[in-house]
């Protein structure tokens, strides 16, 4: 198995482009966008750390159907593409190691949630 697929629930609002958030509170996010993808990948069963380059790619399930940019919550994909690095998941997410976040919209779900795709590259 070269790739690991892991659906975080939103821990909180979504981190989206276009907000004018206050930075605290845009930061307060971040912190629990991160820590619910660290969380999520230690308590994966599928568990192993990629060596080699990686492509991420976050579906994002919300719980309204209608027209909306997945594109907008690229800094929520950011801050669980940092927690997967948090978790020993991918050893940094620089250009070198990561390949993505590719954003792609989901299905409308009783519950938000974002599954991201984890898949080596080599």
């Amino acid at each position: 198995m070269n790739a690991l697929e892991l659906t975080i629930p939103a821990p909180c609002d979504w981190l989206n482009s276009n907000q004018r958030l206050h930075r605290m509170a845009s930061a307060a996010r971040t912190k629990q966008w991160r820590a619910a993808a660290a969380t999520t990948a230690w308590a994966s069963p599928y568990w192993f750390d990629f060596e080699v380059p990686v492509h991420i790619v976050c579906t994002v399930h919300r719980t309204r159907a209608g027209r909306w940019d997945a594109g907008n919550l690229y800094p929520t994909a950011k801050a669980i593409v940092d927690g997967l690095v948090d978790a020993g998941v991918i050893p940094d997410d620089s250009n070198e190691w990561v390949t993505g976040p590719d954003m792609r919209a989901g299905e409308k779900r009783a519950e938000p949630c974002v599954v991201v795709r984890v898949e080596a590259i080599a």
